[in-house]
């Protein structure tokens, strides 16, 4: 009980923070309200209609009413229906665009532990069923209220006692709805969470769909997808048998009701003491008390799948974004990165780096090298601030880079991975990505930093030059061409600080060459940290730092390690020999 009413408190709390367009709302509401007092007027029109039935006696006035009941309420009813349905929409939209701002602010560390496809079913998913609640099932249940207690009004001025007996369905409806609501509503929210599982699972398998195919996996994906899909299937076999017990027991209440009042209805109007008339009016009124109490339960059924929507959204609305998004702006023309006693671990009983120092002088090319799993990576990841560090500094002049916003930080960065990553879209789109729009350069810019990274020559072979479509992460592109776009997009934003991950690693000796001048033309009088694989990429720094198990043991030019430190001159040996 006490977690239903946190939820409840939860769900009407994030109903506050939401923008709810209030005039469509309650314009929707009263339509509802209009459209539900014109039925009830309707049995009545139809009592007269039945009583005074015959030919000569038929009234203009009155079948007129009728008519105009009907056109009114078929009326009022699509505009209300619009207008919640708007309402429905905007409230959705308004989550969304929170949630989405809310993930594109999140540190890189909540990635790492959730699943892509889990975050896209909320975004998606449990936002829509919050709007199909706002849209669909709130009107429909104050609308059944109105019209059950209007109903039941009119019918016990009409007649009290064939009122008692039509009154005997509602408990007994109760009793049967609450538990199969309650049932239903378990069923639905393990629906839900097995639905985002089942997406992200999917969505991963597509994403990497050629690491898939290229290991023979086919058969592996099938299983656990098949076996996804049979546990959705066991939930909708589950809900299907509350539904098929819904439908069969609320017919037999209602055909049992209605017979009764017929019969009993049929025993009084035989009697003379009441009117056919009123008998037919009756039973429409018993429809309009019955169908309501069976719709309450898919209400009180969405309500429940809508808190536990409530609950996943408001989890991500409350998380905290990256640190430094506002932050002082710091120009880092000129000044030294010096990293002070870094250290930093995912988990805190497993270290990644233990005191890492050293100092970049403005213009200098900075290496890392040392065996894999060193924590050259998270270096990277740390200058970048993806991560901040559990203790030390990284210092631009002798500001902390925490202090500095991340926006004006990243602006000055330039990144150039081993795989560099592209967007689904086209060339352009690759070459502006991030780029302010109201600063964006013209074309002739974009072909000139293509020419900086020998990538003008491809792009104009394909027919649409810069508009030309990559597909999704570039897959259009040789691994050669990837790389001289990333160059590209690097030469126009003009960093003052250029991060390279080996980024001729995986590229023929053609490709290479190519890159590699346009690297070499990029990080002319740039601060330059470059992670090396390959020695022979950084023979040429200004300072080589190796990293073992997260420690710096040795910082140098490559002579000087050479002669001093014994493992870098075993790689030496090994690579450039």
């Amino acid at each position: 009980m006490k977690e239903n009413k946190t939820s409840n408190r939860s769900f009407l709390r994030l109903m506050k923070t939401t923008r709810l367009p209030k005039a469509a709302m309650s314009a929707g509401l009263a339509g509802f309200l209009i459209t539900t007092l014109v039925s009830l007027a309707i049995p009545l029109l139809t009592r007269s209609l039945v009583d005074g039935f015959s030919v000569s006696s038929l009234s203009a006035p009155l079948i007129g009413a009728i008519a105009a009941a009907f056109i009114l309420q078929a009326a009022i009813s699509g505009v209300s229906n619009y207008l919640l349905s708007y309402s429905g929409q905007k409230v959705v939209a308004e989550l969304r665009g929170r949630m989405w701002r809310k993930l594109l602010r999140l540190p890189v560390s909540h990635f790492d532990t959730e699943p892509s496809g889990g975050t896209v079913s909320r975004v998606v998913n449990d936002t829509g069923i919050v709007r199909e609640l706002i849209s669909d099932h709130v009107p429909q249940f104050v609308s059944g209220i109105i019209s059950i207690i209007g109903a039941v009004t009119l019918l016990l001025i009409m007649d009290w006692k064939m009122t008692l007996v039509m009154l005997v369905s509602v408990p007994v409806t109760v009793i049967i709805m609450i538990p199969l609501g309650k049932r239903m509503a378990k069923i639905s929210r393990g629906m839900q969470d097995e639905t985002a599982a089942f997406s992200g699972s999917i969505q991963q398998t597509i994403s990497e769909i050629r690491l898939m195919k290229a290991s023979n996996a086919e058969a592996d994906e099938e299983k656990k997808g098949v076996a996804g899909i049979g546990r959705l299937m066991q939930f909708g076999l589950r809900e299907a048998k509350v539904v098929s017990l819904i439908g069969p027991l609320m017919n037999l209440v209602l055909m049992t009701v209605i017979v009764c009042i017929i019969v009993y209805g049929g025993v009084r109007v035989a009697g003379g003491s009441m009117s056919t008339g009123t008998l037919v009016a009756f039973l429409l009124y018993l429809f309009q008390i019955i169908m309501p109490v069976t719709s309450f339960a898919m209400f009180f059924t969405q309500l429940q799948k809508a808190k536990g929507a409530t609950e996943r959204i408001i989890h991500i609305l409350g998380l905290e974004p990256e640190p430094g998004q506002t932050g002082i702006s710091a120009d880092v023309a000129g000044k030294p990165v010096t990293l002070d006693r870094v250290s930093f671990s995912y988990n805190p009983e497993e270290p990644v780096l233990n005191e890492v120092s050293f100092t970049a002088n403005p213009g200098e090319m900075i290496a890392f090298a040392g065996p894999s799993g060193g924590g050259k990576s998270t270096l990277f990841a740390l200058l970048e601030r993806f991560y901040e560090p559990d203790s030390g500094r990284i210092l631009i002049g002798d500001t902390p880079i925490s202090r500095v916003s991340l926006e004006n930080w990243r602006r000055q960065i330039g990144y150039v991975a081993q795989d560099s990553s592209m967007m689904s879209g086209t060339i352009r789109d690759n070459l502006l990505y991030g780029m302010d729009s109201t600063g964006r350069p013209e074309d002739d810019k974009l072909w000139l930093a293509a020419e900086m990274a020998y990538a003008d020559g491809f792009i104009r072979e394909f027919p649409d030059g810069l508009d030309t479509e990559i597909g999704e992460r570039g897959i259009k592109l040789s691994g050669g061409q990837r790389q001289r776009i990333a160059i590209a997009r690097a030469f126009l934003r003009d960093p003052l600080i250029l991060m390279m991950d080996e980024a001729t690693a995986s590229l023929d000796s053609h490709s290479e060459a190519m890159v590699q001048d346009a690297l070499s033309r990029l990080m002319a009088g740039r601060t330059t940290f470059a992670i090396a694989h390959r020695l022979s990429t950084i023979v040429d720094a200004d300072k080589i730092v190796f990293i073992e198990g997260g420690r710096v043991t040795g910082i140098g030019k490559h002579q000087e390690l050479l002669r001093t430190h014994p493992v870098y001159r075993e790689y030496a040996e090994q690579q450039l020999v």
